[in-house]
């Protein structure tokens, strides 16, 4: 299951970046839904904080697991978990593990980030296009931050997309050096 993850986290990112599509275009009049963009932004918002979150703690959970495979190998406790028959000779397991851990720490380090950006920019344009409708902020500022969203989620959005294939090679390299199936971990 967690191989097929990447592929289903890119899904709906790619869907929640249709929603954002539709929803601006709506705004802007490009295109007719049937409904304002504020009623689209609501359900798209909880689906933003929801994907977002699957995404952030994806990274941190490969990452984890990285860890937790180094902790096996260099306590040597319980290392028939990973091996069906222990070789004499670590060293090259650890050097593999060694080289996933950084690759993991890289691609957590490049993501959560940008998923937290993208989280705090997007409540808070949602929240500013609420004011704006009440008559408590300009129109420009609600823009302003929607434009500022905007951004961080095309940067995060190609970010993610990009260390989402990585952790997925990652993943399988991991299995294919301990020899596991793909049920396993």
């Amino acid at each position: 299951m967690t191989i097929l993850m990447a592929y289903i986290l890119r899904t709906l990112l790619f869907l929640l970046l249709l929603g954002f599509i539709i929803t601006i275009g709506s705004a802007y009049g490009w295109i007719d839904v049937g409904f304002q963009h504020i009623a689209l932004s609501i359900p798209l918002m909880l689906f933003l904080i929801f994907v977002q979150a699957f995404i952030m703690f994806y990274f941190i959970g490969v990452n984890k697991l990285i860890e937790n495979v180094m902790g096996v190998l260099y306590s040597k406790t319980n290392l028939k978990e990973l091996f069906d028959e222990i070789p004499s000779d670590l060293t090259p397991f650890l050097k593999k593990v060694n080289q996933l851990h950084y690759t993991t720490t890289l691609c957590k380090r490049q993501t959560v980030p940008w998923t937290a950006l993208i989280l705090v920019l997007g409540i808070a344009a949602f929240l500013l296009g609420g004011a704006y409708h009440t008559g408590q902020v300009s129109k420009n500022v609600h823009v302003g931050v929607v434009l500022g969203f905007v951004m961080a989620f095309i940067i995060g959005f190609y970010k993610e997309w990009k260390y989402l294939g990585k952790a997925h090679r990652l993943l399988r390299d991991l299995k294919k050096t301990f020899d596991l199936a793909d049920h396993r971990m």
